[in-house]
């Protein structure tokens, strides 16, 4: 019964009174159905109330929190990112192992980090992106409490459609023109579509993609009273975008600059508060094999500074 999300109304229909669960996402108003007026129900949606009432009370605490936060400089979340990664929490995205990965997820390093990486117009994006391991999702046995799609659709995005016919990997909300996206590793030679049973998706396979996923951390976004999501560390991040910045050269430049951009403020910064974690990941990316060495040194190329720093740890 904790699965009531706004507040509960009862409703004379034909004489008879149900209980509906009245809630909004966004500006759509929702009514589910709950049940039958008895007394067991009622007690039952007291006893709801007043966990509810315990949570609220809690949710005031870290809503403080976050207001310090905010005026302490950190940057909130926008409307629409952060009621979508809200709404993955709520389902249990990432407690089944969904990763916050791209820009979203590099907006967070401040916290992390605790300094100011001035990204300015190059993290600004439309996207989010969420990755999975393909054999974590088969193995964990379980699911999110709601279709994602569902989920995904009270928000107003509608599926894009594939190649695959029946295989939906992104969703877009026109009216922000946002893009979600699901991705995993792939570790064969093509990248194709594979499932995420847990999350009832299906995912975009990438190669070097493990690198970027092992183990992730906890992070926060500035969204009303906070949004727990997991992002991948940092360290693996920054070494991970200098792979990125190789594969999308020459097809997307733009993408390519952000990426080695975000490289260099992320690992700027590591290197100097946080040294051995930074090459730790560098000598893992390194021992990956040739293909991994050829696309970071081929982005370091062009990165003078940032090899130095890579080289001398």
């Amino acid at each position: 019964m904790t699965e009531v999300r706004g507040t509960p109304k009862l409703y004379d229909v034909n004489g008879k009174n149900y209980w509906y669960d009245i809630y909004r996402t966004g500006s759509t108003q929702h009514r589910t159905y709950i049940g039958e007026d008895t007394p067991e129900l009622r007690t039952r949606l007291e006893q709801v109330a007043r966990i509810k009432a315990e949570a609220a009370e809690g949710d005031g605490q870290r809503t403080r929190l976050v207001r310090l936060l905010r005026a302490e400089g950190l940057a909130p979340m926008d409307g629409g990112t952060g009621s979508l990664l809200a709404a993955m929490a709520r389902i249990g995205v990432f407690r089944l192992g969904g990763t916050v990965i791209g820009t979203q997820a590099f907006k967070l390093y401040e916290a992390e980090l605790g300094v100011k990486l001035g990204y300015a117009d190059f993290a600004m994006t439309g996207d989010v992106d969420i990755a999975s391991f393909e054999r974590l999702s088969v193995a964990l046995e379980d699911t999110v409490t709601e279709p994602l799609n569902d989920v995904l659709g009270n928000l107003s995005f509608d599926p894009v459609p594939s190649i695959d016919k029946g295989k939906v990997w992104r969703w877009r909300q026109t009216r922000r023109e946002l893009l979600v996206e699901f991705l995993t590793p792939s570790f064969e030679a093509d990248e194709g579509l594979k499932p995420l049973p847990s999350l009832g998706v299906s995912a975009q396979s990438l190669h070097y993609l493990n690198f970027l996923l092992a183990r992730p951390i906890p992070a926060v976004g500035l969204y009303r009273s906070g949004v727990l999501v997991q992002i991948p560390r940092p360290e693996a991040f920054a070494i991970h975008k200098l792979i990125v910045a190789a594969r999308r050269e020459g097809r997307d430049a733009i993408k390519a600059r952000k990426d080695r951009a975000q490289a260099a403020l992320l690992i700027a910064a590591l290197a100097e508060d946080r040294p051995g974690e930074l090459a730790e990941a560098w000598e893992e990316a390194r021992a990956g094999g040739a293909k991994w060495c050829e696309k970071i040194d081929a982005t370091l190329a062009r990165m003078p500074e940032t090899r130095a720093l890579l080289t001398a740890l």
